[in-house]
């Protein structure tokens, strides 16, 4: 092998080094917003509800900033994309560290941490990966993005750990110094520009963001995996992350089982994301897809009947969901890549992304609703089983091999 392949090689296993730590960063500082409400509703005097709110208002904005971001990616490559996202990350966990003010903490997390996870997000990750690979691409985005939710499982009990034996300020100072010292690794890492796009032979006209636009609106599997996807966010980070332990809490457990099944779960979500990654690289992609959809449904028939069982079920659900929670990511990925084009990759992830935030502002609204109206999750599940079935059924419509025009 030529000492240029294995630099070649080197640099793009750094891309899903990188990227991995990027997301585990941008994932953690979210988590650490939930880990930290307590500590500000004593010392601050906030509600709950104030501090969930800006939350929310987080999730908004990086649901817009995902298509500009993807586009981004697209036009500047990843180098230039993650440092600015990392850049605003950074910024903004320093203002929180040192806010005493709602307004410092608005624009601190709802303002420039917003726009950092909405750029440091997995459909920029996933589109720095699969550029850098010609094989193995699904294996190297699985491994990318399972940074999203299993370096959570490395980062946020560091997190914790800071909190328990300093303060909260060192909490979100130590996410600002390390967001800020990844940037001179990642310039020092990455190339400027993707290796297998030629950006010379592309006009300005080509790449006019209307075109492009039209262009991936025009392709039909796009509005398949749109709609697949926004059902994915509904049961995930709508429904499974916001109200996983509220229910377990109503069923009657612990919450140290109960934080340890979550746990156990994200463990496991890293595991799946990287196995579906691999999987995508040798299985029919769709049917692949279809498959965690009816098995995230089947998880949900679990959750249904857990009421009343053992922790252990618990656990047993837990292990099962995160085997398919974010699973569909490297998959749904490598299908954009190849039927819609690498091209406009970034942008179509950026706008699949939006919807999968969009799904999961509905499922956590949706939950909280069908709670307060019948004291009871049976009907939130039931929703979920059908609604996985239904994106299983949206993507048996895809064919594995991919339209001309995508791959022209």
């Amino acid at each position: 092998m030529s000492k240029t392949v294995i630099v070649s090689s080197r640099q793009n296993w750094a891309v899903v080094a990188f990227g991995f730590l990027a997301l585990s960063l941008a994932f953690s500082c979210r988590s650490a917003l939930g880990l930290i409400m307590p500590i500000w509703q004593r010392e601050f005097g906030w509600s709950s509800s104030y501090i969930s709110g800006v939350g929310a208002c987080a999730l908004v904005i990086m649901a817009m900033i995902a298509p500009f971001a993807g586009r981004l990616v697209d036009q500047r490559g990843p180098r230039f994309t993650l440092n600015l996202g990392m850049g605003f990350l950074g910024i903004g966990a320093m203002i929180v560290a040192l806010m005493n003010s709602k307004l410092m903490f608005v624009i601190g997390f709802a303002g420039f941490c917003a726009i950092g996870f909405g750029i440091v997000a997995t459909h920029v990750v996933a589109t720095a990966a699969t550029r850098s690979f010609s094989k193995n691409q699904g294996l190297a985005t699985g491994i990318a993005t399972s940074g999203a939710t299993g370096g959570q499982f490395l980062i946020v009990p560091l997190i914790a750990a800071v909190l328990a034996f300093i303060s909260w300020r060192w909490s979100f100072g130590a996410i600002s110094c390390a967001s800020l010292a990844l940037i001179p690794c990642i310039r020092v890492k990455f190339r400027s520009r993707p290796p297998q796009i030629n950006r010379h032979a592309l006009t300005p006209d080509q790449s006019n963001i209307r075109r492009d636009l039209a262009f991936i609106l025009r392709r039909p599997v796009f509005h398949l995996l749109f709609w697949s996807f926004l059902i994915c966010g509904f049961t995930t980070t709508g429904v499974i992350e916001t109200h996983l332990l509220p229910f377990a809490s109503f069923c009657g457990f612990p919450p140290v089982p109960s934080a340890t099944a979550y746990g156990l779960l994200s463990l496991v979500n890293l595991v799946g994301m990287i196995a579906a990654g691999w999987f995508s690289d040798r299985l029919n992609r769709p049917i692949l897809l279809a498959t965690i959809y009816v098995f995230r449904a089947l998880t949900f028939v679990l959750l249904s009947i857990l009421p009343g069982t053992s922790v252990e079920m618990l656990f047993f659900f837990a292990f099962l969901f995160g085997a398919v929670d974010y699973a569909t990511v490297p998959v749904t990925a490598s299908l954009v890549a190849s039927h819609i084009g690498i091209k406009v990759m970034g942008m179509a992830m950026g706008m699949l992304s939006a919807g999968h935030s969009i799904g999961g502002a509905m499922g956590a609204f949706l939950g909280g609703f069908i709670f307060d109206a019948t004291d009871d999750y049976s009907l939130l599940w039931t929703i979920c089983i059908w609604l996985a079935v239904g994106a299983a059924g949206l993507i048996a419509f895809i064919k594995n091999t991919p339209p001309a025009e995508a791959t022209a």
